[in-house]
Parts: structure tokens; sequence; C-alpha cells
């Protein structure tokens, strides 16, 4: 069972770039500040698809990261494999420096 601030947040999709309103980050803020940690796998992983390649949507990432890192079995290879953009490269760097071989 998928909590619902995640399945909010799926349903917004990955960060926006453009046409950026404050009902829009406001609607991100509020589904990453209701997400109960420690989230499931299943989570973490669709968590990981919020992630777009610019530098940062207002410091939500950050909630998200730790939200994401939270998962029982994190690192979790498959998030950490293939999809390449900045945050998802900081949690590769995040893994090895916790001493895991990803």
């Amino acid at each position: 069972m998928v909590q619902y601030a995640v399945e909010q947040l799926t349903q917004l999709g990955p960060f926006p770039e453009t046409e950026i309103t404050i009902e829009l980050v406001k609607a991100y803020e509020d589904a990453i500040v209701a997400i109960q940690k420690p989230v499931t796998n299943e989570e973490a992983i669709a968590l990981c698809h919020i992630f777009q390649d610019h530098a940062g949507f207002y410091e939500l990432e950050w909630s998200l990261v730790t939200a994401i890192e939270s998962a029982p079995d994190w690192p979790i290879k498959t998030c950490l494999t293939g999809a390449s953009n900045m945050w998802i490269e900081l949690l590769r760097i995040r893994a090895r420096n916790a001493g895991f071989d990803v």
C-alpha cells in the first residue's frame, strides 16, 4: 500500500522547470511534508522519479532525499542505475559515502 502523499507526488510528476506557480510549489510541499517515514521500498522507487536534472525546486528536493533514504532496503540499486540526473547522482554519492557498493 502506497501512502497518499506519495500518490499525490507521483500524480504531480517530476519537479517542473517552467510554468511554476505558488499553488504548484505548495502542492509539492504539502505532499512532501505529509510523507511518513520510513517509506517503503516501493515508495522510494516512486519518489526517485520526482527528481529532474535542474538545480532544485525551492529546497524541497532535500526533504525528498531524506524520505527516499529512509526506505528499509536503501540504497535500492534500481533507483541508482540507469537514470542520471544531479539528484540521483547525489543519492549515489551519499550511498557510497555510507559504505555501500552502488
